[in-house]
């Protein structure tokens, strides 16, 4: 029994640790996504006023509809584990989102979470990121790879029709909820925030606004996969320190019930060698 509860003890030592470790990386990390969000919805403000001043004739790779059969799906997962339900819940959104849309999918993850699961399952892998968010800390010369991939991937191979990223959006420590969103081909309105910002705001361009709309079009790509996994690496963290605090909750009262148990053990053990000396006493 005090082997047991020594080996408890250790086990919570280091969950405490582990989440002290994911509560420092969690304040970095939401940091860092609170700082993406405004530049990310700017972004979409201006792709938005753009898209109404570009002639409807305007064309660009990215902008290219093409049909519904083939889609790629840019899955960020974690690399690590230990954190709660949070690679499990994306993993179980995009299964749930390919299976609904009865496509020939691909996948590019970036995680090792991710790509784990699903290489298991056979799913044809484009090409695969993993170790980047290990630290907790994302690189925005990451994103720009991925990014380039992505666009490159899109515009040589015209089999492939549409591109979503899956990534977990960070709400609350306690709250983080799966999304997918479409990457490629992007819509010439970027989002209906920008549609409905771009309607009250007048700007003016020194350019032609379809030159910059072209050029804008690829930074919102890198835009959405960043932003993406700025959302999943605080929501990785968030989810393992929440596991975390429940692991070395868990632990105490395992401690607890582990040492109620071996102080009956002890004390019948006691009362035992008493009645046996006490009944020799009585016999003699």
């Amino acid at each position: 029994m005090r082997r047991r509860i020594k080996s408890v003890k250790n086990t919570q030592q280091i969950t405490k640790a582990m989440k002290m470790v994911a509560a420092a990386k969690l304040k970095r990390a939401q940091d860092r996504v609170t700082a993406s969000r405004p530049f990310a919805g700017k972004m979409s403000e201006v792709l938005g006023g753009l898209s109404a001043k570009v002639a409807d004739e305007f064309s660009h790779p990215l902008l290219d509809e093409r049909g519904d059969d083939k889609y790629v799906v840019v899955l960020v997962s974690a690399d690590k584990g230990l954190a709660g339900a949070f690679n499990a819940n994306i993993i179980k959104a995009t299964q749930a989102f390919l299976k609904e849309s009865g496509k020939d999918a691909a996948m590019i993850p970036v995680g090792r979470k991710g790509r784990d699961f699903f290489k298991r399952r056979n799913v044809e892998f484009v090409e695969e990121y993993v170790g980047l968010t290990g630290s907790g800390q994302v690189r925005h010369q990451d994103a720009l790879e991925i990014a380039n991939r992505v666009i490159k991937m899109f515009t040589e191979d015209e089999s492939i029709d549409k591109v979503f990223i899956a990534f977990t959006e960070f709400r609350t420590v306690l709250s983080q909820k799966p999304v997918i969103e479409q990457l490629l081909p992007i819509p010439k309105t970027a989002s209906a925030e920008g549609e409905d910002t771009a309607a009250t705001a007048e700007y003016i361009y020194e350019q032609p606004a379809a030159e910059i709309f072209g050029r804008l079009l690829p930074s919102q790509v890198e835009t959405q996969i960043y932003k993406g996994m700025l959302e999943s690496v605080a929501s990785e963290q968030g989810s393992r320190m929440t596991a975390m605090d429940s692991a070395s909750k868990n632990a105490g009262e395992l401690i607890d019930t582990l040492t109620l148990n071996m102080n009956r053990i002890r004390q019948a053990a006691i009362t035992k060698e008493i009645i046996e000396v006490v009944s020799g006493a009585a016999a003699a």
